[in-house]
């Protein structure tokens, strides 16, 4: 008879072990799948997303971050399982709202699409007296001439196809930069992965639509890892050299990197080469970055662009962009037409403000409890305080605030998850030599740490503090679970507005499929799909951001002021005021007009016998003037009034998500 006691076992202990970490990551992924098949969105309240998920959905966002901290902890697993979870975070962070919803999200998602589309039309950049404001976008076309020869490569119709998984793809073009980043100041493997993960929760921003800005900022930090580990002291490059003509050699290939990496930001956006350059003035103010080379490379490369395609944009900008400087009051003011309004507004507006608060504290905690960080990591440090000026330069449409947050929260995400770990360790080689200085006896390193034995009261606090009666009694754990739920009110609590229904994208194609080169569509504000397709040849007038004096015209007398605003269009060209969902959710939550008050409106145009309706289904309606010959001259002064702010800024409005 056989002996099977020999034999070994058919799975050994140590396989089961390994993969352990699979089961929380599986389990949440599987309730994910779950939640978004038992997801219902086609009647979205106040609170966006957040009241019609599925119970599913936050339970599995409570097991994948377990999952993710028991893991992360563990210095004996993997290294690949936190890469895993984070991968599962982006997936359930930023792909549900493309798996729920049939159509892309946000309005400016739709507009981008819109210069796309007329890049592929026209065959080419135009000027401002042949496309008005919109010409501004031509001034920096790298985005939107990489997406048309995308869209021809794919073979699709429009970017409209794929852009609804935008926020997926940029969020997983940060990782990698990110990763370099970080790596440069440590190896703790907890460090890191804790940073990208509250990096990823924290980032409710909402700039990583289909949009320049996406893009910009994955380069951006791209150029920042290329400055920090080829041209300090960590890189080995920078001015000292090194290497003799292989050093040279290599650090030119660096610069060739660098200079492709800056020029792609400067003809793709328009904010980011300036925080680009602020960051790395701050950086060669440092002892250990004196290389001039990458800040004089980028400076160049701004200026030569602004000095010649960028210039009809800028001379025209400037006067309002010199008057903002110094007015850091107006530059952090929202402005009309940008205030939550309703409870639902209000909660997930504070939500998004409890959660960069609680964060940026966290990340001022980690620098006073981790000290060895605030030597090691300087430069990041330094780097994450550098946009802070921008405050006073401009209030770039109203975002700066938001902008301001987004590029200082790859410092901020370090330095926060630093407070949520007991201690920290830097770079092995960092270790070795001072294990080293150590073994010689010399008394300026007599740890890893930089802090002295025996230490001084406040050292000894913050020891304390970390092993006794803070952080590690609590565990992080509680701290990342309350982030990763915080987010989705953060960034999906407006959904309501930031969502078109087919109906409503059908509607509003139709429109323009229909109307005739010269016409002119009238709206509540530019919150609906497709709002500029053929914003070469149609005209647009949104009301709301008209003068509130005449706002209120409007709403005394909807159907005589918008007849009159309307009026002056020559046949075969017409004039149509249009009104869907969208708008109204916009108007409610943002503070313009109440429900009412809009309702009115459209009551007032269906019941005048100067319009009448063209198209009608659930998500609005279309209605054309009928008297266009008459009286022109009012028309047209709104009109321009309409269409002045699309030129501002490259995405106004990108952070209101």
């Amino acid at each position: 008879m056989t002996d099977l006691s020999d034999l070994p076992p058919f799975w050994p202990a140590h396989r089961a072990r390994a993969l352990r970490p699979a089961l929380p990551l599986l389990a949440a992924l599987a309730l994910w799948l779950y939640a978004v098949r038992h997801t219902d969105v086609s009647r979205l309240d106040d609170y966006g997303l957040v009241t019609a998920l599925h119970p599913g959905f936050w339970a599995g966002l409570v097991v994948l971050t377990a999952g993710f901290w028991c893991t992360v902890r563990d210095r004996r697993r993997p290294g690949g399982w936190p890469t895993a979870y984070v991968l599962g975070l982006l997936v359930m962070e930023r792909a549900t709202q493309a798996v729920l919803y049939p159509t892309p999200l946000y309005a400016w998602a739709w507009k981008h699409d819109g210069v796309v589309d007329h890049l592929l039309t026209a065959g080419g950049l135009q000027t401002a007296d042949r496309i008005g404001d919109m010409a501004v976008y031509d001034q920096w076309p790298g985005f939107f001439a990489a997406q048309a020869a995308l869209v021809r490569l794919l073979g699709v119709d429009s970017a409209a196809m794929y852009m609804a998984w935008w926020p997926l793809v940029s969020s997983l073009l940060l990782l990698l930069p990110l990763l370099l980043v970080y790596r440069t100041f440590t190896e703790d493997r907890r460090l890191i992965w804790t940073a990208v993960w509250l990096f990823s929760v924290a980032n409710w921003v909402g700039q990583d639509y289909f949009s320049p800005q996406s893009v910009a900022f994955a380069l951006h930090l791209g150029v920042l890892a290329v400055v920090l580990r080829r041209y300090g002291r960590f890189g080995g490059g920078g001015g000292g050299g090194g290497g003799g003509g292989s050093g040279r050699r290599g650090q030119a290939v660096w610069t060739v990197v660098l200079t492709v990496l800056v020029a792609a930001i400067v003809i793709s956006h328009q904010l980011t080469p300036a925080m680009l350059v602020v960051s790395l003035l701050a950086l060669v103010l440092l002892r250990r970055h004196r290389d001039w080379v990458p800040v004089v490379t980028t400076v160049v490369i701004f200026l030569a662009w602004c000095l010649t395609a960028a210039l009809p944009f800028l001379s025209a900008a400037m006067p309002d962009m010199l008057r903002a400087v110094g007015d850091v009051g107006g530059n952090v003011e929202t402005g009309y037409g940008a205030t939550p309004t309703g409870a639902g507004a209000i909660a997930t507006s504070w939500a998004a403000r409890l959660l960069s608060g609680c964060v940026l504290l966290l990340a001022a905690a980690g620098v006073w409890l981790q000290p060895v960080l605030r030597y090691r990591a300087r430069p990041l440090l330094v780097i994450t305080a550098a946009p802070l000026p921008m405050f006073v330069a401009s209030s770039y449409g109203s975002e700066m605030i938001f902008r301001v947050l987004m590029f200082i929260l790859p410092g901020v995400a370090f330095f926060a998850a630093a407070a949520l770990l007991p201690k920290v360790r830097t770079l092995a080689a960092t270790e070795a030599a001072e294990a080293a200085a150590r073994a010689r006896g010399d008394a300026r390193l007599c740890d890893a740490d930089r802090v002295p034995a025996r230490g001084s009261t406040g050292d000894r606090f913050r020891s304390r503090f970390r092993t006794g009666f803070g952080i590690r009694v609590w565990g992080p754990l509680p701290v990342l679970l309350a982030g990763t739920l915080a987010f989705v009110p953060s960034y999906s609590g407006k959904d309501r507005v930031n969502y078109f229904p087919p109906q409503e994208v059908a509607l509003v194609g139709q429109l323009f499929d229909e109307a005739p080169e010269g016409s002119l569509v009238v709206a509540a504000n530019r919150n609906y799909p497709l709002a500029y397709a053929s914003y070469g040849s149609v005209d647009h007038y949104w009301f709301l951001e008209d003068d509130r004096s005449h706002v209120d015209e409007i709403v005394r007398d909807p159907a005589g002021t918008l007849a009159t605003d309307m009026a002056g269009v020559d046949r075969p060209s017409r004039a149509y005021f249009l009104f869907t969902q969208g708008q109204l959710a916009n108007s409610e939550m943002n503070g313009q007009l109440t429900g009412a008050q809009l309702g009115s409106v459209l009551e007032s145009v269906a019941a005048s016998p100067r319009f009448r309706l063209v198209a009608e289904n659930s998500a609005g309606a279309v209605y054309e003037l009928r008297q266009a010959q008459e009286a022109g001259g009012t028309r047209g002064s709104r009109r321009t009034e309409g269409t002045e702010a699309t030129g501002k800024t490259e995405e106004e409005g990108g952070a209101a998500r």
